[in-house]
């Protein structure tokens, strides 16, 4: 790789002298990436005054290219062809239209600093997939001598601690790159990510990025404590908890801290708040007093207790982020028109059963049960046998119906004794046990002894069967 040219007496030499100095290229083994391909040659062009509203006129009006003369006097010195080749290569980048004229505008000297080559010669042979507007706010830093060796060394760091490559781009587009790439030194990223290695660091980095803004002794340390309080001192909890949902970290102590308060006010100990954020650890993003508040309440005027809604919401904890507007409300609609009554624990129980399907399938698991006969009240009274059956995908209820009349030839009804059919697998339980058992039984067997029964006493009665027959 030939080595890289700085103009050493100012960045546009004078006609009569041009003072060059060469310096040899970084070590290709410094870092996992291919030589640049795009290192510029050393300026060799007539010093004459070229005009300037050339490379500019498409991206800025006269009187701001005569703004950016007064308070940028070096770009008088410019090379025309210099400006073009620089102004390609930031478009080259996505760097283009407004944002391009916005980056000109507020950072003149990204048109003229020779330290920039560098930076935008690395981000185009290895990281093309970052957004422009991440690489807009780097522009400022890169100008810097010392910017594009810290940026690098941090490029490194990443790589070493399991962050592959090609994910590289997705990191830097998710996360404050000047915060991280310039203003945070290079121990305190080091740092970081050792801390995060104990919870799985390269995964949990690629899962949530914005980790990387945090500063590990002010904000994620004292988080992590927090959470292991909670735990009882448990760590492996607290790690637990983080692995599943990284975004933990970014929620200050005070959000936690209130959050606690709010459950224990509500008679709910420690443990049994841990117990439903192990389930489900977004119970700690739901909005206080959006969410929590008015939901508790409803379940309170429901006539559940405090061990009540813990059971509740072990079960249904996806209750306590659904949007009301677009998901609980038009539940609770189908579920008034089916019969449940209002403020009632089986309404709760019912609502608590469809948090986990969509308004959609929902209503197409009822308009199923309509088509095959069914009344408003033999579906309320299926589900309140069997609660969940509202929340079956309708398209495997329809293959379980079709399988039920048209090839056991029973009758529809009898799902209203025992609902529960419907929750089987029907291609590995249903048909491989009526086909074991339609000769020795006939077809007029119970529904629910041919289903209910564990696989291992099914063999069992199977075995006996066919011995006796023997």
């Amino acid at each position: 790789m030939a080595a890289a040219a700085v103009v050493l007496s100012s960045p546009f030499p004078s006609r009569n002298i041009t003072t060059i100095a060469l310096i040899p290229p970084p070590s290709s083994t410094s870092l996992p990436f291919p030589p640049l391909k795009h290192t510029i040659n050393p300026l060799r062009c007539s010093l004459a005054v070229s005009p300037l509203a050339s490379p500019l006129e498409p991206l800025l009006d006269e009187k701001e290219i005569q703004a950016l003369l007064r308070h940028h006097p070096q770009l008088h010195s410019a090379p025309p062809e210099f400006l073009r080749h620089r102004i390609t290569s930031l478009q080259s980048l996505g760097i283009t239209g407004f944002t391009l004229r916005r980056a000109i505008t507020k950072c003149p000297e990204i048109l003229t600093s020779l330290k920039l080559d560098q930076f935008l010669d690395f981000i185009h042979g290895n990281l093309k997939d970052v957004k422009p507007a991440k690489i807009e706010r780097l522009l400022g830093c890169a100008i810097h001598s010392h910017f594009f060796a810290g940026f690098t060394i941090r490029i490194k760091l990443l790589l070493e601690h399991g962050i592959p490559q090609e994910k590289l781009a997705h990191i830097i587009n998710n996360i404050n790159a000047q915060k991280v790439f310039a203003e945070k030194s290079v121990d305190e990223i080091k740092n970081m990510l050792a801390f995060l290695d104990r919870f799985g660091g390269p995964a949990l980095c690629l899962r949530r990025p914005a980790l990387l803004n945090l500063d590990l002794n002010e904000q994620m340390i004292p988080r992590y404590e927090f959470l292991v309080e909670i735990a009882g001192g448990d760590e492996d909890t607290a790690g637990l908890l983080i692995r599943k949902v990284p975004a933990l970290l970014l929620y200050t102590v005070e959000h936690f801290g209130s959050h606690m308060d709010f459950w224990r006010s509500e008679g709910l100990s420690d443990e049994e708040v841990l117990k439903i954020a192990l389930i489900y650890p977004n119970i700690f993003s739901a909005s206080r007093e959006r969410k929590l508040k008015p939901r508790v309440a409803f379940l309170r005027e429901s006539g559940l207790s405090s061990q009540d809604i813990f059971k509740f919401l072990c079960k249904a904890p996806l209750f306590l982020t659904l949007s009301f507007e677009d998901n609980l409300s038009k539940k609770l609609g189908l579920l008034i028109k089916l019969g449940y009554r209002a403020r009632t624990r089986e309404l709760v129980v019912a609502l608590g059963a469809v948090t986990r399907t969509s308004c959609e399938n929902m209503q197409m698991v009822i308009g199923l049960f309509f088509s095959y006969g069914l009344s408003c009240e033999d579906v309320l009274t299926m589900s309140k046998k069997h609660p969940q059956v509202l929340q079956y995908s309708h398209l495997s209820l329809e293959k379980k119906l079709e399988f039920l009349i048209e090839d056991m030839e029973r009758e529809v009804g009898e799902l209203l004794c025992f609902p529960a059919f419907l929750g089987y697998k029907l291609d590995e339980r249903i048909k491989p046990r009526y086909e074991a058992k339609k000769e020795s039984r006939g077809k007029g067997m119970s529904l629910n002894k041919l289903l209910s029964v564990s696989s291992q006493r099914f063999s069992k009665t199977g075995n006996k069967q066919r011995q006796d027959g023997d």
